[in-house]
């Protein structure tokens, strides 16, 4: 076998692969051989059909079958001898039988990025303070309040109000036309969820039962509903039924309610307290994680692998279409093009890249593995979080398709811990904690 590699750039390599012709025959033979035993030809007794036939109904067919297997098994001896580090799946182009028996195929790969790592552990990193706020535990009080609270049908002169159930039929319309995705009858609206956005719900405050509206919403970029994202939407509403919510009251008895273990609203509140702060220690862990990736990233500059980059934004693409699946939308009918989402992922898609080599590097350096236990521990975490028992989570874990993301998040995870470890985590000033926490509330 023989193989050539051109530097096409710093990190991608044109790999040209030629197959001796001995090799090519016999998986020629081999292919027509199996062929030959299974067509039926007319005129021909099964397994008699002569070569000179086989190759002009079905020599197109078996070229391309043989040149898919001889890539297969060529392709990663070829790039073992040439001791490229590649990454991601290979461009394969210009696959040709040649006449003297031979075939050649182009390889389009790219390699490893190589470069030093600065600093990465000491890095100084700042997080807020873990503070609870009387206020937290009021609004945490007010949500259980609305789920123990009754619905009472309102009278016909009550006004859509904060709380209340509202039944609707609504139509949107973009640029004057009908959205078919933005339209429903008896849509059940929660006012105060806020599903909607504030300012659809805003409008309809003070509307009585029969009365109908016509108003505009103009919906933010990162609306989490991409047919709506980065619109203004014209609504037509009509107020089919209004449901009050009669809230208890917020009492010793009401946290009895809420469980029998409470003897006393205080109770109920110092366990609230305690909860939120056990939710904000968990998200702060993950926040700490990628300010120290941000950091990371910022002081590493390098080139990365293109083909790497567009890998991730594929994946980024995919989990939208299944996102937008799962409400019975595509790209296409929720307004969206592909090119667009590319480029509007492109950054971020560099940035994971990059931090994904940044992260391999400092293993390297630390000879951090995962170790048996480290595998365990992740079925124990996805079975509780999934309902599962770990025997399962193992069996959906058998292929190798599903085990290699999986192992390669742990890794990633363990690396993290070793870097957070190893960081300098600094609380924040006060006067920032106040405006995070303004910000936050604003949200």
């Amino acid at each position: 076998m023989e193989i050539a590699v051109e530097e096409l750039s710093e990190l991608t390599r044109k790999l040209t692969v030629t197959v001796p012709a001995e090799d090519v025959q016999k998986e020629l033979n081999t292919a027509y051989g199996k062929l030959k035993k299974d067509v039926h030809l007319k005129g021909f007794r099964k397994g008699k059909a002569p070569m000179s036939i086989l190759e002009k109904n079905y020599g197109d067919r078996v070229q391309a079958e043989v040149a898919e297997k001889l890539v297969q098994d060529t392709y990663f001896d070829a790039v073992e001898q040439k001791e490229l580090d590649v990454v991601v799946h290979p461009e394969i182009r210009e696959t040709s039988f040649a006449d003297d028996g031979t075939f050649v195929y182009v390889a389009l790969v790219d390699v490893k990025p190589v470069f030093e790592i600065s600093q990465y552990k000491g890095l100084e990193i700042e997080k807020p303070a873990i503070k609870v706020t009387d206020a937290d535990v009021d609004r945490k009080l007010e949500e259980l309040r609305r789920n123990h609270a009754v619905l009472r049908t309102a009278a016909d002169d009550h006004g859509v109000a904060e709380d209340d159930i509202v039944t609707v039929d609504f139509q949107g319309f973009h640029n004057e036309k009908p959205m078919k995705e933005v339209h429903n009858e008896n849509y059940s609206i929660d006012v105060g969820a806020k599903r909607l956005g504030a300012e659809f719900e805003e409008q309809l405050t003070g509307l009585k039962k029969g009365e109908s509206a016509l108003y505009e919403t103009e919906f933010p970029a990162d609306y989490p509903n991409p047919v709506m994202a980065g619109k203004t939407i014209e609504f037509k509403v009509d107020v089919k039924e209004i449901k009050e919510r009669i809230k208890p009251a917020l009492d010793d008895e009401f946290a009895k309610d809420v469980d029998a273990k409470y003897s006393s609203l205080a109770d109920l509140r110092a366990d609230i307290a305690e909860e939120l702060r056990k939710q904000r220690e968990a998200a702060q862990e993950g926040d700490l994680a990628d300010r120290l990736m941000q950091k990371l990233i910022a002081m590493n500059q390098f080139p990365v692998p293109e083909r790497a980059v567009n890998y991730e934004i594929q994946e980024m693409i995919n989990q939208t279409e299944e996102r937008l699946k799962r409400t019975g939308l595509t790209l296409e009918t929720a307004g969206l093009k592909r090119e667009e989402l590319a480029k509007q992922h492109h950054e971020s898609a560099e940035k994971r890249v990059c931090g994904d080599f940044l992260l391999k590097k400092v293993a390297e350096l630390e000879e951090i593995k995962l170790a048996d236990e480290d595998i365990e521990r992740g079925y124990q975490r996805i079975a509780m979080q999934y309902k599962m028992t770990v025997p399962e989570v193992k069996q959906y874990f058998q292929r190798r398709e599903e085990i290699m993301p999986f192992l390669a998040e742990l890794l990633n995870e363990k690396i993290l811990r070793f870097l957070l470890d190893a960081a300098k985590i600094t609380e924040a000033q006060a006067a920032a904690m106040e405006e995070e926490a303004a910000e936050a509330q604003q949200a």
